[in-house]
């Protein structure tokens, strides 16, 4: 069964929309972490993007993860377009160029977060081997042009591709060859999610400079330390961006509400059918006039399903996604969420890092966003780095993983998680700036071993 195939209630006033986000508040003690991530999927005999149908397609990847571990398919028609995984663990789904996503299970630590990305990858790796097919941990695939991505069959991107090609020049970019990582966190008020979304927005430059993982593109360099992150700034405007709005007096649920009701729609699905609907306005449905369905009312999933369909830095739904990091190895997947829950579920690390952040104007967190995809690490604040900015978020969050003092069996602390940002800050280099290193060191300019080098 699809997953549009459910039965969800009408809805007819603005107060449903924002009772429905108020429902995510939870106790602290019921708080968890989920992580998501992205990863390319190559073919390397010849190097090559991957089809979707085939002996060797990803659509036998899917099959064969699912025979060998008891998912559950996820269609949309016909077509195999994601994983329910067994006993809650999370889904798989495919991004519009066949990159392979983990969507992660809400997990109580740390540690659980990375045996959950060490087995995944470990199944889809054992799948995969036969078919030639291999997973690429970076933000942008480094050699292939957009048109050179086959397209996966997913009605939804059919219609989100000609509305991204109209509204800004790298929305296509960003739907078929780059690749994030995501942390989902938990809040337990309103005035707590209001904090928890001001300080991430905030020092979400800071994450995608530590993170920067994205410095190719068509082949070559791309100027950029992490161009995924620069697409997104010419992806849709509409839709995207620091929320500004967001440390304004009055801040809360109805205000972001207000926001996505501004947000132009993508679709609505009615039995299992994408119905296009791209550029409609969500008030409008709301008052029975959506002209592709006259006199009917939203439900519920409609407005979560448009929910998704904004991409800012921090996207509020009942939980908070961060979504400013390029897609890495698997230690640096759990590095993301670590160094968010340091920064956001312990109160004194929150209190520092919103300390840390306050101060800080509208046109200097912009400009802060702006110039990060480029320079990273190096990028001036006030008269500071990013370098710094970042040395105090990593102590912050380590002040906080180590406060909440969760053990895995050998009774290490989730601080070890980490490791990979620590690294970062001792070599004052990116993950970005190692791999170009390497291009015009040991490689030599052959771009091609990057594949080897970042393959998970």
């Amino acid at each position: 069964m699809a997953d549009a195939d459910v039965i969800s209630p009408s809805i007819e006033t603005r107060a449903e929309l924002i009772e429905a986000l108020s429902r995510g508040a939870k106790p602290a003690r019921e708080w968890r972490v989920g992580t998501e991530h992205e990863k390319h999927v190559f073919h390397t005999n010849p190097l090559r993007p991957v089809a979707y149908a085939g002996p060797d397609g990803i659509r036998a990847l899917l099959d064969g993860i699912a025979a060998k571990d008891c998912w559950a398919p996820v269609l949309d028609r016909d077509a195999v377009i994601g994983l329910k995984g067994p006993k809650g663990q999370g889904a798989i789904s495919l991004e519009p160029g066949g990159q392979l996503e983990l969507s992660g299970a809400p997990l109580e630590t740390l540690h659980e977060t990375a045996e959950e990305t060490t087995q995944h990858i470990a199944l889809a790796k054992a799948v995969a081997a036969p078919l030639d097919l291999h997973f690429l941990g970076l933000g942008v695939t480094p050699l292939w042009a957009v048109r050179d991505i086959p397209a996966m069959p997913k009605s939804r991107y059919g219609i989100m591709t000609p509305y991204m090609d109209k509204v800004d020049r790298l929305g296509t970019s960003m739907m078929y060859r780059s690749a994030t990582v995501q942390a989902n966190l938990d809040f337990s008020s309103e005035a707590d999610m209001v904090k928890k979304l001001r300080v991430s927005l905030a020092l979400q430059p800071v994450a995608t400079a530590l993170f920067a993982n994205s410095p190719f593109v068509d082949g070559r360099e791309s100027g950029y330390l992490s161009f995924r992150s620069h697409i997104w700034l010419h992806t849709d405007k509409d839709r995207t961006g620091m929320l500004p709005f967001a440390f304004e007096p009055g801040m809360g649920f109805e205000r972001y509400v207000d926001h996505a009701l501004q947000v132009p729609m993508y679709f609505v699905i009615r039995d299992g059918r994408y119905i296009d609907t791209a550029g409609e306005d969500f008030r409008t449905f709301l008052a029975g006039k959506l002209p592709q369905l006259p006199g009917e009312l939203p439900t519920i999933l409609d407005w979560e399903n448009h929910l998704s369909t904004l991409f800012p830095e921090v996207r509020l739904k009942q939980f908070l996604e961060m979504r400013g990091a390029d897609m890495g190895s698997a230690e640096q997947v759990t590095a993301l969420s670590a160094f968010w829950v340091g920064l956001l579920y312990d109160g004194s690390a929150l209190d520092a890092a919103w300390d840390m952040v306050k101060g800080w104007t509208a046109d200097e967190r912009q400009r802060l966003r702006h110039e990060v995809p480029r320079t990273a690490l190096a990028t001036p604040f006030r008269k500071r780095t990013a370098f710094d900015l970042a040395r105090e978020a990593v102590a912050i969050a380590t002040a906080g993983l180590a406060n909440r003092d969760r053990r895995d069996a050998r009774g290490r602390n989730e601080t070890i998680h980490l490791a990979p940002l620590e690294q970062t800050l001792h070599l004052r280099k990116t993950p970005a700036e190692r791999w170009l290193d390497l291009y015009h060191g040991a490689w030599q300019g052959d771009l091609s071993q990057i594949f080897m080098a970042a393959e998970l």
